[in-house]
């Protein structure tokens, strides 16, 4: 039958969209200019690569064609951060790294979800927690201290 088998494949197709979606709220709450939609698409293209082939039974009989796919995830979301940055008037300041840094470790979340690699899901998803909530409180404290602004 087409279901049979069917439930890891949808624990980890939800679970690239719950862990990019989190990191893409983060992102929103902060006015940034991406956030759960593309942050959780990101997630799901990436597990959905990884998925395909392992799916199609290929990467069974040769581990290469896995890292492949993820070498290729890895470098096609370089290009979607890149899209993000923006250079100040100044030329000088760069703005939105971190959310060009948080797309690219969506991918690795997604990436970890088509592989089913739950325990590095769960601790990565609460680093990533930290460092966005925490790392930005950490941010603008020093910011203030230095008397400078900081959007990063």
């Amino acid at each position: 039958m087409i279901f049979d088998g069917m439930f890891e494949p949808a624990l980890r197709i939800a679970a690239a969209v719950f862990a990019g979606g989190l990191v893409g709220l983060n992102r929103d709450l902060h006015g940034k200019p991406t956030g759960v939609r593309a942050h959780a698409l990101v997630a799901l293209g990436a597990a959905l690569f990884v998925m395909s082939s392992t799916e199609l039974g290929i990467a069974g009989s040769d581990g290469n064609i896995v890292s492949r796919v993820i070498q290729g995830v890895v470098g096609g979301t370089g290009f979607l951060g890149a899209g993000v940055i923006l250079r100040g008037d100044d030329g000088r300041r760069i703005f939105h790294v971190a959310t060009a840094a948080s797309i690219w470790v969506t991918a690795a979340l997604g990436v970890a979800c088509g592989l089913g690699a739950w325990r590095l899901i769960v601790l990565s998803i609460i680093a990533v927690a930290l460092i966005l909530v925490v790392g930005t409180k950490i941010d603008h404290a020093l910011y203030r201290k230095l008397g400078k602004e900081g959007d990063q």
